[in-house]
């Protein structure tokens, strides 16, 4: 995201409301444009080892009713005067949003609900870790309004979860499962990563059918990366060897498949009608807008985000310092490569028809380039809608690279 152009500074959201106009000036469209918003709570009690998420440990009471003030205050130079916009997908994600506790997530809701208004039938997901929960939390919070949870549970067994820096054990996973259910929830989410460090494909089989026991409605199951700065890339660990690591991605896409979960993105699989409503917005270049400490948006044709500093978050708010992390103008020339970047990743894919009626752009270069790689079982086109198959997935990196190069020719 590299480029100065500048986003919405908050001295000017405080005078003159969204993008500038002032509150008075606000255009008034015929039709409500459809938001999603994230909020990033940079709150654990643990950094885990392979996280590198802004995130901080934090005990400090204070410094997280700080954080709140801000973030609501934020809301307002956005929101303000505005009846232009319907939030429909509210994502709270970190950190561990739960580490809050239920009464500054309950605060948030109701000052987002008050300055920019939250839309009936809303996906509202709130991340929490199995430690950081109990059956009085998931009360407070499906109270509130909350209607999604995502867990990270990551494994099924307590061996790995220590390699990872984890907290929980995973009977503890199985109890915060019951405890919301019980509390009202029937949209839950929960996150498993494989190619951990000595996992074999037994242990990645049991952990997937351990998953499907606890019957979620949303299963996410990534690839560890070892990412640079994380204590676990300076470890080094030993990964499985890249084919039994593919190994394990075609069985989680199999046996997900078998239980009932239909796989929507690389890393994605959900009940039918539970697909996660936020994140598809990320997907279809569909407009959100992010609150908190490194939290990113796409907004009014800019990418942008706000400083990975919580203090500096707050200080930025307040008027009292920089705000804007990075930004960059989105023209539409880059926005269809990346929408294409984006769908492909999905199973719903590019449909050639809908490609060129939102961009009015023939899709032939890169269907000529998707073509190649359809009799290797990497890629498909029923109808004029292509897609990466499972096979393909795993080497999407490099089949996007070489389709988006017919840009340049």
């Amino acid at each position: 995201m590299a480029g100065r152009t500048p986003a919405l500074r908050p001295e000017q959201g405080r005078k003159r409301g969204i993008m500038g106009f002032r509150k008075k000036q606000l255009p008034k469209p015929a039709i409500r444009q459809s938001l999603g918003v994230y909020i990033h709570v940079p709150f654990c009690r643990k950094k885990c080892s392979y996280c590198d998420f802004y995130s901080r440990p934090c005990k400090d009471e204070s410094l997280m009713d700080r954080y709140v003030r801000a973030v609501e205050r934020h809301f307002g130079d956005y929101f303000r005067g505005s009846e232009s916009f319907d939030i429909d997908t509210v994502y709270f994600g970190g950190g561990t949003p739960s580490l809050l506790g239920s009464k500054r997530l309950r605060q948030l809701l109701t000052a987002l609900e008050k300055t920019g208004g939250i839309a009936k039938g809303a996906e509202i997901t709130v991340e929490c870790n199995p430690e950081s929960v109990d059956k009085k939390m998931f009360r407070a919070l499906f109270k509130a309004g909350v209607n999604r949870l995502s867990m990270g549970v990551q494994s099924a067994h307590d061996d790995e979860l220590l390699a990872l820096g984890r907290l929980h054990t995973f009977q503890q996973a199985r109890q915060a499962v019951a405890e919301a259910k019980e509390a009202g929830f029937s949209n839950i989410s929960l996150d498993l990563i494989y190619g951990l460090p000595g996992q074999t494909m037994e242990q990645w089989k049991d952990s997937v059918e351990q998953i499907i026991a606890l019957e979620p409605q949303h299963i996410s199951a990534y690839a560890l990366k070892l990412e640079k700065g994380t204590p676990l890339y300076e470890e080094n660990p030993e990964l499985p060897p890249e084919d039994v690591q593919a190994d394990m991605y075609f069985y989680a896409v199999e046996r997900l498949e078998q239980a009932g979960f239909e796989q929507y993105e690389i890393s994605n699989f959900a009940q039918k009608g539970y697909r996660s409503r936020h994140n598809s917005r990320y997907w279809d270049l569909s407009q959100y807008l992010g609150f908190g400490p490194s939290a990113h948006s796409f907004f009014g044709g800019r990418r942008f985000s706000f400083i990975a500093d919580t203090q500096g978050y707050i200080d930025g708010v307040e008027g009292n310092g920089p705000l804007l992390e990075e930004a960059e103008e989105v023209a539409s020339f880059h926005r269809h490569g990346e929408y294409i970047m984006l769908k492909l990743r999905t199973t719903d894919g590019v449909d050639e028809e809908e490609f060129y009626r939102r961009f009015r752009l023939e899709f032939t270069p890169y269907a000529q380039r998707l073509s190649k790689y359809i009799q290797a079982g990497y890629c498909q086109n029923e109808g004029g809608v292509w897609r990466l198959t499972p096979k393909g997935m795993m080497v999407s990196n490099a089949i996007l690279t070489d389709v988006l190069e017919s840009e340049l020719l």
